[in-house]
């Protein structure tokens, strides 16, 4: 009588390479990194806290030599298509619990208190502070642990995640590297939804204040002009508003308009009229 065929036989075989995919998803940079932002490290660690050693190395070599056919990002989960050394590529799910409507509200309400957020985020970039606000609200924005991100593939490797589970994430830290707002995508609040609320929301919270009434018949005469406001430091008046997120020559905005506003104020000593 046959013996019944071992399950596991393809741990004993050892594979002859994955099936090359033609226009395959390929990682941009071919060497160090793939995932280059702070934001997307953030959730590579995640991967690498597991110590999955080799599964890591070649899942990277996976993302670099194409072998992730597709790969779509909605709320709540990652989906794509990994090729592998079987002719049916593998399926590979990435579960995160999306915000809630409630939820994101609160959140939205506090990033719309700082306009330098907004700023940062139009500019493709992902404030270091954005974690705190989460964090108040006790919905961490990545997760903390393997545990809160649930991974899947149809491939029969024991070991979760795979070397296709790797790929997939590598790739996604790129995509995240491209678009901070797929994050938030993921989570559950799209881009314009996102935006959309930050704006109504600032505009809610800004003062009220209304046009000044005009006086006709004095409107082409001279009145008397108002008082010269009294100097102040420029460190103090360029504090008073949120810079927005622009380098000049590789130095934040605050800081090149420092010098500048203090070299055109009036000098103290010139005598006035």
């Amino acid at each position: 009588m046959p013996s019944k065929p071992d399950p596991n036989w393809w741990q004993d075989n050892p594979s002859t390479g994955p099936i090359k995919v033609e226009n395959g998803i390929k990682a941009r940079r071919t060497r160090g990194k793939i995932a280059t932002s702070w934001w997307s490290q953030r959730f590579i660690t995640v991967l690498e806290e597991l110590q999955l050693g080799g599964r890591m190395s070649r899942g990277k070599n996976y993302a670099r030599a194409g072998q992730v056919m597709s790969l779509n990002i909605s709320s709540g989960k990652v989906i794509a298509k990994v090729q592998g050394s079987r002719p049916q590529p593998y399926t590979v799910k990435l579960i995160s619990k999306p915000l809630t409507g409630e939820q994101w509200d609160k959140v939205t309400e506090k990033l719309a208190s700082k306009a330098l957020f907004a700023a940062k985020l139009l500019a493709g970039e992902m404030p270091p502070e954005i974690e705190e606000v989460f964090a108040e609200l006790d919905v961490p924005l990545f997760p903390a642990a393997a545990r809160d991100l649930p991974m899947h593939c149809s491939c029969p490797d024991w070991a979760v995640p795979c070397k296709h589970v790797a790929a997939v994430c590598f790739l996604l830290g790129e995509r995240f590297d491209d678009d901070p707002f797929l994050i938030f995508e993921w989570r559950g609040r799209s881009k314009s939804e996102l935006l959309g609320k930050l704006r109504k929301n600032r505009v809610e919270e800004a003062p009220d204040h209304p046009a000044p009434e005009l006086n006709l018949e004095n409107f082409f005469t001279v009145g008397t002009l108002p008082p010269e406001p009294e100097p102040q430091d420029a460190d103090l008046v360029l504090l008073r508003v949120d810079a927005p997120a622009i380098e000049v020559g590789g130095e934040p905005l605050i800081d090149v308009l420092t010098p500048l506003y203090q070299r055109f104020q009036r000098p103290d000593d010139i005598p006035q009229e």
